[in-house]
């Protein structure tokens, strides 16, 4: 039986719960730093195995699609600010990744696995 093959403990999940939440505290503070999101998603990355087969990845698998979509999104609206449209489209992403990332805490706050 290998390392990965063991179901992480209480300590265990309480840690990686609570790196859950300081990734979505880091994608929160992108707004704020314009960076910080990017080291979120790094840490989704890196510790991805670890949460595997537990409820909380799902919300590694929710975050990480709040960066990418979010990041194509402003891209979108980035190019189309040109023909004022953009500025809708970015408003739209702003509000669709505080939603994300609120919607993703309470359910971590109240141990909940995400549903898709």
């Amino acid at each position: 039986m290998s390392e990965q093959d063991v179901v992480p403990d209480g300590a265990k999940i309480g840690s990686l719960k609570t790196l859950t939440q300081v990734v979505y505290v880091l994608y929160a503070l992108s707004y704020f730093t314009g960076i910080t999101a990017i080291v979120g998603i790094i840490i989704n990355y890196v510790k991805k195995e670890e949460v595997a087969g537990t409820w909380l990845e799902s919300h590694f698998s929710w975050q990480i699609r709040t960066f990418w979509f979010g990041l194509l999104w402003a891209a979108i609206g980035v190019a189309t600010s040109v023909i004022l449209i953009g500025f809708a489209v970015l408003f739209a992403n702003f509000c669709w990744i505080i939603y994300r990332i609120v919607k993703g805490w309470l359910n971590l706050n109240d141990n909940k696995p995400m549903s898709f």
